[in-house]
């Protein structure tokens, strides 16, 4: 087997970073992205500007590999948008990998060789087979070892607050969407509606901050927060005294925009259905019966979770809660860890008990919200160095985080000053939050 490729799921920025380390090591490998381009995924948050700064985003082999090609890093102090990163990074690197990077292929399915889950004899010579699906055909390409870095762009949480989505949900579809707004494009969408934002991470803050500029500028724009939690709390963050000052002026950003009378806050509201009305309009209502009319537009930022249908053959052993491997999901449960507090790790926590199968990058989180880059970059140059068995490597954490931890995510749209490399220091708001009747 030592002849077939190592196949890599995604050219996101974990599948190229696993690409390169691959190539840097002699390792045959191949890349399959069901999308057109190198970080199809990232591309559709093209508008939203990261936490991370580019010093924090650029794998240290894919550098390497780069630089051979002439290509110089943007200045390191500096946080770019999805399209910034995908454009300036993620193309140039599937560039630079050349032919090993396949678009337009589609994985539908990964095995052993004749052998479903449940076989035990002789699995362990035979290779893993990578069902895929491309504009010419079906095809079935044996490998000695996969690392799935798909992400989990593709599957986001539902509206539901019990995990399926709600009742009416996808009879709405039409009003509902699961991304952060683009303004420049959705703007005529938006504008004068009553929307309804679910979620509490950056993605909310950062629709919620994006919406309450839109209301300044269009009478009639209004938006219910509406908060699964009991109490706001500190659903705003740490504000300035944030260690991420763009992840801090985010919040306080919010805290203006509710202080402001843009934003009325819906607490402890679980949705179990949706319902449309005569005139068009949505009525949301939870699980104990309360109820928020007269919803025009609903923009659900609840998380997202893995896709594992395709690997229903290979022997996984994930966490019942998170879906992350079982050894990974305590490293990384938000209830109690956050970006910051993950520690580094490598192959020994992602592997399973199907031999060469991995899953890395956010598809390794799970269900877990924040990730970290760099630390993405670390589980793969782990997994591959094992791959290549390079085992006392693959054992070595090389990763050293900086003190403030490094967590990607979406930010506020264009309001960073580039010049000192942030957003500037955060100020201090006193905020007096007037919260809705809730559902408690």
């Amino acid at each position: 087997m030592s002849e077939l490729p190592v196949v890599v799921v995604g050219a996101g920025p974990a599948g190229l970073s696993a690409a390169a380390h691959l190539v840097e090591r002699g390792e045959r490998v191949l890349v399959l992205e069901a999308g057109g381009r190198a970080g199809a995924a990232v591309s559709q948050w093209n508008h939203v500007r990261l936490f991370s700064r580019w010093s924090e985003l650029v794998d240290p082999a894919a550098e390497r590999l780069l630089a051979q090609a002439g290509w110089v890093r943007p200045d390191g102090g500096l946080y770019p948008t999805g399209a910034e990163w995908a454009d300036l990074y993620l193309t140039p690197l599937a560039e630079v990998l050349g032919d090993v990077v396949r678009f337009g292929a589609r994985v539908a399915g990964v095995a052993r060789r004749g052998r479903d889950r449940v076989v035990d004899a002789g699995r362990e010579d035979e290779p893993l087979t990578v069902h895929v699906r491309t504009a010419a055909g079906e095809e079935r390409i044996a490998a000695r070892a996969v690392i799935d870095a798909s992400g989990t762009w593709g599957s986001p949480n539902p509206l539901g607050g019990d995990g399926l989505p709600a009742v009416g949900e996808q009879a709405a579809a039409s009003q509902i969407s699961y991304r952060v707004p683009d303004l420049a494009l959705d703007r005529a969408r938006y504008a004068g509606k009553r929307i309804a934002v679910a979620g509490s991470g950056h993605s909310a803050l950062t629709a919620l901050v994006a919406l309450a500029s839109l209301a300044e500028q269009a009478p009639g724009t209004k938006i219910v927060w509406l908060l699964r939690r009991g109490a706001v709390g500190n659903v705003f963050g740490g504000g300035e005294a944030d260690q991420l000052p763009a992840r801090g002026a985010l919040g306080l950003r919010a805290k203006e925009a509710a202080e402001a009378g843009h934003v009325e806050i819906v607490s402890g509201f679980r949705t179990a259905a949706v319902e449309q009305g005569d005139d068009g309009r949505l009525a949301l209502e939870s699980f104990d019966g309360y109820r928020v009319e007269g919803i025009d537009e609903v923009v659900v930022l609840t998380g997202f979770r893995p896709d594992l249908s395709w690997l229903s053959e290979i022997r996984l052993d994930l966490d019942p809660v998170l879906q992350a491997p079982a050894e990974l999901a305590p490293l990384i449960d938000p209830n109690v860890h956050s970006c910051g507090t993950v520690y580094p790790h490598g192959e020994k926590e992602l592997r399973h008990p199907e031999p060469g199968v991995y899953l890395v990058g956010m598809k390794s989180y799970g269900r877990a919200p924040t990730f970290l880059a760099l630390t993405g970059y670390e589980q793969v140059r782990s997994v591959v160095a094992a791959i290549a068995g390079d085992h006392e490597s693959a054992a070595r954490l090389e990763l050293v985080l900086p003190e403030t931890g490094v967590c990607g995510g979406a930010g506020v749209f264009d309001a960073t000053e580039q010049a000192s490399g942030c957003c500037g220091a955060p100020e201090p708001v006193d905020v007096t939050i007037g919260l809705a009747p809730s559902a408690r």
